[in-house]
């Protein structure tokens, strides 16, 4: 037997899984504030891997908006351990707490900063509010990226938000239209007026006149007898947001061109026009310059339209955003549901090689549904069929260099999917024409986690 004063060597790669495998997030900063480690979990947060912030200073990240409030100023001018509560740009609550390592000449040499989700913590003795700065500054419906095209069009849009143009967006279906739309109105100079949506393809078009225009009293049989105020009256010194307009009918595009135009409108049955003071967005995902050639659609209210245009990217030009957009359903549904799913790296890299053709709706819809229909753990084999066989091969290929290592692969999801049907470890091996022996073998290799308590 070893003595207890015998020294254990652990090799780096080592120490790098063990911290890895930490369920906190731990940063370690340099006396020039620059990055020096940070483990596996950061990736989670941030969406950010840790080769892409080694290296980089803590300010470079703050400024772009990854987490606030900054906890690195306090312990420097403090010297002392600090922790606050912090909001990353996905949604997910920290309790933070940083830590100055002080040298011979009473100077800090590093800080080690470490991180836990507020929604995991049982005790909050150590949490104290060292900051006044507001730890709830994101917008509402904040936008986050790390894709580069994305980047230049929240700039784009910031610099537009000032002005009272109207806005076209294009982009395919789930691309996150609205959202955008939204995020335009709240860094506007109308963000304390409404915003409101109305989606053009979603009502008939005899109630869609009515629902945006209204009308006036008496105007028709069974109108309210007071007439009704529509969209366009109620959004007054705020934003309309007119969702799939390449759905209008002629007969409306026209009236939403003198709108426009005029800043009036005439609710429907009514004799005098009506000022409005709001601004418009619209948004499609259809060509409406084929619409226009094909008189579907006016080409006079399509240059109105198109003042200032903006076309989102599908998900699959932005792949980077994948992986902090998961955590960020994961997060809501979590909350939403009450409960505190993990997710798989198996699980992960399957997702973030999908194409996503229903972009990032398609992506939150899955995620809502692992976190409703999973165990505490998301793995690779809960996701939908569609997705899971669409990438499983391409994942192989992507994160296995031998065949050999492959091969287990493809073992470990034939028997994972077999014994989370049958439950049984005979049935298992009379599907997949194995000896008994062997099946029980491999369940317990692969299947721990599936067996019930």
């Amino acid at each position: 037997m070893d003595n207890i004063g015998d020294t254990i060597e652990i090799s780096a790669e080592k120490f790098k899984k063990i911290l890895d495998h930490s369920s906190d997030e731990i940063f370690v900063i340099d006396d020039q504030k620059k990055i020096i480690y940070v483990n596996k979990l950061c990736e989670k947060h941030y969406g950010l891997k840790p080769s892409e912030v080694i290296g980089e200073y803590n300010m470079s990240l703050f400024e772009k908006e990854y987490w606030r409030p900054s906890i690195v100023p306090l312990v420097f001018e403090k010297m002392e351990p600090i922790t606050i509560k912090q909001t990353t740009y996905i949604g997910t609550e920290l309790i933070t707490t940083a830590i100055p390592i002080i040298n011979e000449q009473n100077k800090i040499e590093l800080v080690v900063i470490t991180a836990q989700e507020l929604q995991n913590l049982t005790s909050l003795k150590e949490y104290n509010e060292n900051n006044d700065s507001d730890t709830n500054a994101f917008p509402q419906q904040a936008l986050f990226t790390n894709s580069e095209k994305m980047k230049h069009i929240i700039k784009f849009c910031k610099k537009i938000a000032k002005v009272d143009s109207t806005v076209l967006i294009q982009g395919d279906s789930g691309t996150g239209k609205g959202v955008l739309a939204s995020y335009i109105h709240q860094i506007s100079d109308r963000k304390d007026g409404p915003f409101l949506t109305i989606n053009c393809a979603a009502i008939p078009e005899n109630l869609l006149e009515s629902e945006l225009f209204g009308y006036a009293k008496g105007s028709f049989t069974g109108a309210n007898a007071n007439g009704k105020h529509g969209l366009v009256e109620e959004a007054e010194g705020g934003t309309l947001f007119l969702d799939e307009i390449g759905e209008l009918s002629l007969k409306i595009q026209a009236k939403i061109l003198h709108l426009i135009q005029e800043h009036e409108f005439i609710p429907i049955g009514g004799r005098k026009p009506k000022k409005v003071d709001i601004r418009i967005i619209a948004a499609t995902n259809r060509h409406l310059i084929d619409m226009v050639k094909n008189k579907e659609f006016r080409e006079d209210l399509f240059y109105r339209l198109n003042v200032i245009d903006i076309k989102l990217p599908p998900l699959k030009e932005r792949t980077e955003d994948i992986i902090p957009l998961t955590y960020y359903f994961l997060n809501k549904f979590n909350n939403k549901f009450s409960v505190n799913r993990t997710i798989s790296q198996e699980c992960l890299d399957i997702i973030a090689n999908y194409s996503w053709p229903g972009n990032i709706r398609q992506l939150e819809n899955v995620i809502e549904r692992l976190v409703i229909t999973s165990d505490s753990v998301i793995y690779a084999d809960d996701l939908p069929e569609v997705i899971f066989q669409n990438t499983k091969n391409k994942s192989l290929y992507l994160t296995h260099s031998s065949l050999d290592s492959a091969i287990k692969e493809i073992e470990k999801e034939f028997i994972r999917k077999s014994f989370k049907k049958l439950k049984s470890s005979r049935k298992v091996a009379k599907e997949l024409n194995i000896s008994q022996t062997r099946a029980n073998n491999l369940i317990r290799e692969y299947c721990e986690d599936l067996k019930e308590n």
